[in-house]
């Protein structure tokens, strides 16, 4: 199996500076990070490692459900997946990631909401990146659209 790469040249303290992070291994882009708009409501331009994992867990997280929909004798027509990452103060000291929010509506022939709410869950255990996240609490809201 491939692996991928992304890297980021930093400069300057963690309050005045910023950086860029680069998609090494797909070349679509470089995006500015800076600590300040991490931690800002707005992100007026910048990018953060929340952001980055929300559009792994996402993407991840969309390709499971259809695996799993697929296997149940489903036929996906869409799936919309939103990933909320928040990032929190650490009470043992600096901050963490203290929850993500996956939120799923889906067109999905072939299968009633039952099954579609069954197999939304089980994608949220199986999706690798919630594999790797699993210290973080994983919420679920799934709308099935038949």
């Amino acid at each position: 199996m491939p692996t991928r790469t992304a890297r980021t040249a930093w400069n300057g303290s963690v309050q005045e500076g910023s950086g860029q992070v680069e998609l090494s291994s797909s070349k679509v882009g470089t995006y500015d990070v800076s600590f300040p708009k991490r931690t800002a409501e707005e992100a007026n331009g910048t990018t953060s490692p929340e952001e980055l994992i929300a559009a792994a867990h996402s993407s991840c997280y969309a390709m499971q459900l259809s695996a799993v929909l697929t296997g149940a004798g489903g036929t996906v027509e869409s799936l919309d997946v939103k990933a909320e990452v928040s990032l929190g103060e650490d009470p043992d000291g600096g901050f963490k990631i203290t929850g993500i929010k996956l939120i799923v509506s889906g067109e999905v022939s072939g299968i009633d909401e039952d099954t579609f709410l069954k197999s939304a869950e089980e994608a949220k255990t199986g999706c690798p990146v919630s594999k790797a996240l699993a210290a973080v609490d994983i919420t679920l809201d799934a709308t099935f659209e038949s």
